[in-house]
């Protein structure tokens, strides 16, 4: 290779805008994409042959990788022209691939057919969204979550809820030590791809969060903290960021850290209690992946136990059993863990905390938020204030991409609502600006992946699809319309609406396929709220005061502070609609305001609690 090639080997995480634009390359030539991912190229970066893996050698009829670099030498030998004219080709014909169509705005009927379209694709039996192999996709629960409060549509509740509960009775939850794996295999989320990644706990965080505050199960509230305690113990840097993931394998096999036989269990918990915890979790002789087993409820029903203790007794029988086979599994060979520090996956666990600490008034999540939150501040900006994609063993590279800012400032905006200084809200309009100088397409709207100083690929490519995680535009549009609600800026509300007719065509030809620009479009036409809170005491009293609103599921509702200890000015130069707004006999008052315009302040918290509640 290194004779005839000039070798790069690239970090998707750390470059995701290569990986996004030579995979679509890959996606075109071959009909297909995945990783490893094997590009090409001429020496101006245009790619003329793609695939994804393939062996050292031919065999069994698929090609190996020593064959096709000797023909590619020899071609390149004898007809360079003819190469660097595929390589023009291919290239012009991608380039199409990330031109948007737009017809007109998205409105309700677009929110409604995203609804439909997720009903159709529901799995009744087991939760979830089609067929295996079975991802979480938590927008298309938050999404659910919000229609639900729009329209009243208990469906819509229903499902997320089943998909809840029956993720967390499968084997996709690790239930001796928390968090969720990426996905299931298997439609009823039994036998996982057994990899962690942050991005992941952070999201259903959110989500088991919003859940809880709707219906108020305890369970849901449980899942949060269990993820929260596993992120703490697991994956904190001591410098209080967060590391990426934790593989699938260890000792060269997948899932061999966490699969147990039914003789482990009982040596170690003894014979009793032993059998009937591998009856509650349904492990058996036989086994369920590989002859072992992975500890799972997700024929609960089916496989009843009859306990010799009562309900309580027997939940504090499970507790000492998890920690006690949790401390023999700690002792064994751990899967390798990505200690990479990556801006994006840490503002979304930042934004997991900040609403964790709220809704659960846990202050250590708050505690956890900030220390997060200081640490990209300080370590993952250059210069100027330029933010930086990664860090890892003291070293912050990569000029961040546009899911870095966009969910960064998603971060400070659930960071300002736990922790209300004015300082949150002046570092969310800080990235904000930048953002838009770096990213924003002045022509068409909407945000480029890599922003004007970064390295010119041959394609500049915008994304809107809501995979695994939402995409920075999705984000974007519902960050600008907050700070817009936050600050009467007309002109984040005016990009917005730009970026929901850039978008149009793609949103309205797979609404289930943007579940998180739904979120941003239903923000958009819901009539919103704006609550502004002013008190003579500290943020910390205010907090407590308000704990009755945090238990309140109120989407549409932004939550601006001017209390005591604050810097009125720079308050006021961020939302000057706040000037002359003063607490009432001394009481917390509220000025409940729709467009800015504010009805008469009141001290009275139910008025506000019904309001919310609406």
């Amino acid at each position: 290779m290194n004779e005839h090639f000039v070798s790069i080997k690239v970090d998707r995480e750390e470059r995701p805008d290569v990986d996004h634009v030579y995979m679509t390359v890959c996606q075109a030539l071959t009909g297909s994409g995945g990783w490893p991912l094997t590009i090409i190229m001429s020496p101006d970066k245009k790619p003329f042959f793609a695939g994804t893996y393939f062996p050292k050698h031919s065999s069994y009829g698929r090609p190996g990788l020593m064959d096709i670099l000797s023909q590619i030498k020899h071609q390149w030998q004898t007809n360079p022209d003819k190469v660097i004219e595929a390589g023009e080709k291919i290239t012009g014909a991608v380039k199409l691939n990330f031109q948007y169509e737009s017809h007109g705005r998205p409105d309700e009927n677009t929110l409604h057919r995203g609804y439909l379209a997720l009903k159709k694709r529901f799995d009744r039996v087991y939760g979830g969204f089609g067929n295996a192999p079975k991802f979480p996709a938590p927008h298309n629960l938050a999404f659910l979550l919000r229609y639900w409060k729009w329209k009243g549509e208990e469906e819509a509740l229903s499902m997320v809820e089943k998909t809840l509960q029956a993720m967390h009775n499968g084997g996709i939850y690790d239930h001796l030590g928390f968090g969720f794996a990426r996905y299931s295999v298997d439609r009823q989320w039994l036998v996982p791809h057994f990899e962690k990644m942050l991005y992941d706990n952070a999201l259903l965080a959110m989500v088991y969060l919003e859940a809880y505050q709707i219906t108020a199960r305890e369970q849901y509230a449980r899942v949060a903290r269990e993820i929260f305690s596993y992120v703490n113990r697991d994956m904190t840097s001591p410098e209080g960021a967060f590391f990426s993931a934790e593989d699938a394998d260890s000792e060269g096999e997948e899932g061999k850290f966490y699969v147990w036989t039914p003789r482990e269990i009982k040596e170690i918990l003894g014979e009793e209690t032993g059998s009937l915890f591998c009856q509650w979790y349904g492990v058996t002789e036989k086994g369920n992946f590989a002859g072992r087993n992975i500890l799972n409820r997700v024929d609960n029903e089916k496989r009843p136990v009859n306990l010799p203790m009562d309900q309580e007794a027997w939940d504090k029988t499970l507790e000492e059993s998890r920690k006690k086979l949790f401390a023999v599994r700690d002792k064994r060979i751990h899967p390798h863990k990505d200690d990479k520090v990556l801006t994006a996956w840490n503002s979304l666990m930042i934004a997991a905390l900040s609403k964790g600490s709220l809704i659960l008034q846990e202050p250590d999540y708050l505690s956890a938020a900030v220390r997060a939150s200081d640490f990209i501040w300080s370590r993952l900006r250059r210069g100027y204030g330029r933010l930086l994609a990664r860090y890892r063993d003291g070293e912050s590279a990569y000029l961040a991409y546009i899911d870095d800012y966009a969910y960064l400032i998603w971060a400070m905006l659930e960071l300002y609502q736990a922790d209300p200084r004015p300082l949150r809200l002046e570092r969310a309009l800080e990235l904000q600006e930048d953002q838009n100088r770096l990213f924003w397409d002045q022509t068409n709207g909407g945000y480029f992946f890599y922003g004007n100083d970064g390295e010119e690929l041959f394609a500049k490519p915008k994304e809107i699809y809501d995979g695994a995680t939402p995409s920075g535009n999705s984000v974007s549009a519902l960050n600008l319309l907050r700070l817009a609600r936050l600050t009467n800026r007309n002109d984040f509300a005016e990009m917005a609406e730009k970026m929901f007719a850039s978008f149009s065509g793609n949103v309205n030809s797979y609404p289930a396929g943007h579940t998180h620009f739904l979120m941003a479009l239903l923000f958009a036409i819901v009539p919103g709220k704006e609550v502004v809170v002013v008190s003579g005491r500290d943020k910390d009293d205010v907090r407590r005061e308000l704990k009755p609103l945090d238990l309140i599921f109120a989407p549409d509702t932004v939550f601006l502070y001017r209390l005591a200890g604050d810097d009125f000015k720079k308050l006021e130069s961020m939302a000057p609609f706040v000037q002359g707004m003063v607490p009432t006999e001394g009481k917390t008052t509220f000025y409940i305001c729709r467009d800015f315009a504010c009805r008469q302040p009141t001290a009275e918290l139910t008025e506000v609690q019904k309001l919310l509640q609406s």
